[in-house]
């Protein structure tokens, strides 16, 4: 179990001081392309373990898993993570970071709607107070940065979105988070590549830049990937990235799902901190109070998810001690019917 906290601990402060390296490198590198660039690093950081997973259940990658990872690593890569990177790029860290967080709210409501999961009254308390929390953040009375709060709740929902996709897909497929988040950012980071490439056709580069898109026109692939670079594209990638999520998936081993969920739960309110520490960012009275109220609906979160695995822990020994018993009856009643035999 100290094993477990250990990866929980490492996993938590690498994804705390993700936006913080994120924003630290935006100067130096195009948002999309730093997007490819530590996907694809991370991708590499988690294939040994992936193939461990594969070896281990005697499973190959099929046509019908690929397109199972071109769907993720679009929903992820593509669309959530570039809508963070750019949410990134025009507001603070640590908002970005607390807004978030929210993707498992967004997981939830998704879960209902699309998989049709029932949400406990717990899971439904934590999406109350968890999109008050947002709305005091938010401030709509007094928006300031209307682009940046609109990015970065469109990258947590469409991260929800990927998350439901990802489990659905993960289970209907067989193959655990760990190989399902490795081969998803394998593909976005492929499917980045080709939009790079097309986004470098004169016609369509001279067509970005006259809508005003030029973030998006004749995106770099390897402009600045030198050794100046080296140890800030080292920690995004290897570490938070790849890390993260390599030490998020060996906790899950160790534990159970909602203790290694920790690290989600922790994040809003470690990110801030740091982001006000390394980065000497401001943080707003209403930015504190939206994240006491967001850190509140995640306990609940929390709390509600180890009663109900608790409860089916306790119902499955329930259940073996039931079957315990009548396979002891069964095996009683034919020892009486052998005895029964042989006096006969």
């Amino acid at each position: 179990m100290k094993k477990a906290y250990l990866y929980i601990a490492i996993s938590t402060l690498m994804f705390s001081s993700m936006e913080i390296a994120l924003k630290m490198a935006g100067s130096a590198f195009n948002p999309i392309q730093l997007n490819l660039i530590r996907f694809f690093i991370g991708a590499v950081v988690l294939l040994p373990f992936a193939l461990r997973a594969l070896k281990q259940t005697g499973r190959k990658l099929v046509s019908a898993d690929w397109r199972l990872f071109a769907l993720t690593g679009l929903v992820c890569v593509i669309v959530s993570m570039s809508l963070y990177q750019l949410a990134i790029t025009v507001d603070q860290a640590s908002t970005v970071a607390v807004l978030f967080s929210c993707n498992p709210v967004f997981a939830l409501l998704f879960s209902y709607l699309i998989l049709r999961e029932r949400m406990g009254r717990a899971n439904l308390i934590s999406v109350i107070i968890s999109v008050i929390g947002l709305l005091i953040i938010v401030n709509p009375a007094h928006l300031t940065n209307g682009l940046g709060l609109l990015l970065a709740i469109g990258s947590a929902v469409t991260f929800g979105l990927y998350s439901i996709i990802s489990r659905y897909g993960s289970i209907k497929r067989g193959l655990n988070g760990l190989t399902m988040t490795c081969f998803t950012f394998f593909a976005g980071a492929f499917e980045l590549l080709i939009l790079a490439w097309i986004t470098k056709i004169p016609a369509i580069a001279a067509g970005l830049k006259s809508v005003g898109l030029s973030q998006f026109s004749a995106i770099p692939i390897l402009v600045n990937v030198n050794l100046n670079y080296f140890w800030l594209l080292f920690f995004i990638g290897v570490c938070v990235t790849g890390g993260g999520f390599a030490f998020y998936f060996l906790a899950m081993e160790q534990t159970d799902v909602s203790t290694a969920s920790l690290v989600f739960f922790i994040k809003p309110g470690l990110a801030p901190i740091l982001a006000a520490l390394i980065l000497h960012e401001q943080i707003l009275w209403t930015t504190i109070v939206g994240i006491v109220v967001i850190l509140i609906g995640s306990v609940v979160t929390f709390v509600g998810n180890r009663f109900r695995e608790r409860g089916n822990t306790i119902g499955q020994t329930a259940a073996e001690s039931v079957k315990a018993a009548e396979d002891a009856d069964t095996e009683a009643t034919h020892a009486a019917h052998a005895v029964s035999n042989q006096e006969n």
